[in-house]
């Protein structure tokens, strides 16, 4: 079963204008899928998954596109890294638009090879698991999220409304597409989703060679979703040191596993905190991760303010992304701890969001909006995205969105 996904109109966009696209996430978010749907079968489909293609392709890459000339789809790109200057040779060669479409895991180190060879030449795009609108089947419906009135009416007309059990169960089974519709185990899915892909390829991005300390970092990691990152405090419960800390987590990131939000930084004051906050891209992984049996116990557990947020976070991240934006979110704290917990900046007007497990939300869930007068911007409409059943006013511009609207 095909769910259609927001991202579709915008690679048909990239198809016709860049002979090369590129898509990127981590692994089993639908990647191959997307691009063999859209390609009804009228390209040739290459897995670097397979040593002997993979071998190949590193080996002999000039023989590989004479026995796999374009119109070609290469998945896991990142395997053979020594295509993408044969791949540049031949696009210059024959400037068609769609020649090549690729597919890779592991960001940084693939994005490396990308920019010295393909620069101009490729459109690239993120995809993470299915956003809640994509499961709902209103991909089309999913815009950049703002929590301007004309966005959020929008999604409010085809948003249902969403009991605690209903959320935190999307939470708990997480975005993967063998989650949401072929409805496999789940104990069995994330385990063999760390055994089989997650410390095979970060093992080999960052040299790890102690699988047992790298999966307790990783445990780490999960626990402390939606925090300021303190690496030193992870490598002390994983006893490793800061620097494996550092390499370990950049693979996380590298792998699409994480994000680190970066604060909003301006010069008017220097008492803004300056640590990213870490956030997990699939709450179902950092459930398991961190063992929460079911939806019930994990939203009466400790984590279930944290992991809400981090839901929170990455649908309204997938907003962008699957829009092939760029994600402008920031948030903000400074030495006295005030805290906002999402920035969104858009053509230079502020718009700030809090995150609740609350379904009355008071003003005292906005008082720290006042700090951002500051700044000298433009203050959008605001919001506090919490458990609400409907769009509710807390102010003439700051409203309560339901959860089920993202």
């Amino acid at each position: 079963m095909y769910f259609d996904r927001t991202l579709e109109s915008y690679l048909k966009q990239i198809d016709k204008q860049f002979p090369v696209l590129l898509v990127i996430g981590p692994r089993q978010v639908g990647k191959t899928t997307i691009l063999n749907h859209l390609s009804k079968d009228s390209r040739t489909y290459i897995t670097l998954d397979d040593p002997a293609i993979a071998q190949l392709a590193r080996e002999e890459p000039e023989l590989f596109l004479q026995r796999f000339p374009p119109p070609l789809l290469i998945d896991e790109i990142q395997y053979a890294p020594q295509l993408l200057p044969y791949i540049k040779m031949q696009v210059d060669q024959t400037h068609q638009a769609g020649s090549f479409w690729l597919t890779g895991s592991q960001q940084f180190q693939l994005m490396k090879g990308v920019s010295e060879s393909l620069a101009g030449r490729v459109g690239i795009v993120n995809l993470l698991g299915l956003s809640q609108k994509e499961q709902e089947k209103h991909a089309k419906a999913a815009q950049p999220f703002l929590p301007t009135m004309e966005v959020l009416n929008e999604r409010g007309k085809v948003s249902p409304s969403l009991s605690l059990h209903h959320i935190y169960r999307r939470i708990w089974l997480g975005s993967f597409p063998a989650m949401c519709v072929s409805h496999v185990d789940r104990d069995l899915f994330y385990g063999s989703y760390l055994q089989t892909y997650l410390q095979r390829d970060i093992r080999d991005l960052a040299n790890i060679g102690d699988n047992h300390a790298f999966l307790k970092f990783l445990r780490a990691a999960a626990a402390r979703t939606g925090q300021l990152l303190n690496l030193s405090d992870m490598a002390r419960d994983t006893g490793i040191s800061p620097t494996s800390a550092k390499h370990w987590l950049s693979a996380l990131e590298a792998s699409g596993i994480i994000y680190l939000l970066e604060p909003y930084h301006n010069n008017v004051t220097s008492r803004l905190i300056k640590a990213p906050k870490l956030y997990f891209l699939d709450t179902g992984l950092c459930a398991y991760l961190t063992e929460w049996a079911t939806p019930e116990t994990l939203e009466a557990g400790a984590m279930s303010g944290a992991i809400l947020e981090t839901y929170i976070f990455t649908e309204i991240l997938k907003s962008y992304w699957h829009n092939g934006k760029r994600a402008p979110l920031y948030y903000y704290r400074d030495k006295d701890k005030k805290e906002i917990d999402l920035l969104i900046l858009q053509n230079d007007i502020i718009y700030p969001l809090e995150f609740k497990k609350t379904a009355k939300p008071g003003k005292d869930a906005i008082q720290h909006f006042s700090v951002l007068e500051k700044f000298g911007k433009e203050i959008g409409m605001g919001a506090v995205v919490c458990l609400v059943k409907q769009l509710l006013p807390i102010t003439a511009n700051i409203n309560a969105v339901p959860v089920a609207w993202l």
